[in-house]
């Protein structure tokens, strides 16, 4: 298996994981617009980082726990919206579509700043 520096990030920008995403899931820094938490949080359910997507959840949404399926192996990432998000914005919308083998994830997640920081609050599954 490659290193991880010299794979593409899984998040579908063509950049490497450790400049993209792992740079967030290292805690370096933190995401700066919603649709760069959404990109990380989804690299981590590929990572299966359940740390990270815990620690990138509102406070008052977060599960207790996450138990992350070891058996779903996630195919891609395709951004189809997004509403505010960026550093000027307090909250935010991103509207993706997440394949794994099987099937797809079509949802719209909204986030918010705490603290300065982008967390994930809840999404709203959409039919295609």
């Amino acid at each position: 298996m490659a290193p991880m520096s010299a794979r593409t990030c899984p998040c579908g920008v063509s950049e490497p994981y450790e400049a993209c995403c792992g740079r967030f899931h290292t805690g370096a820094v933190a995401a700066p617009t919603a649709e760069a938490l959404m990109r990380s949080r989804y690299s981590a359910f590929v990572r299966r980082d359940a740390a990270y997507l815990l620690r990138t959840w509102h406070p008052r949404t977060r599960p207790a726990t996450l138990d992350l399926d070891a058996g779903t192996r996630w195919a891609g990432l395709e951004i189809l919206d997004t509403t505010g998000g960026s550093a000027f914005h307090t909250t935010g919308t991103v509207t993706f579509r997440a394949s794994y083998r099987g099937g797809s994830l079509h949802e719209r997640s909204r986030f918010e700043r705490v603290d300065g920081a982008w967390v994930y609050i809840d999404g709203e599954f959409l039919t295609t």
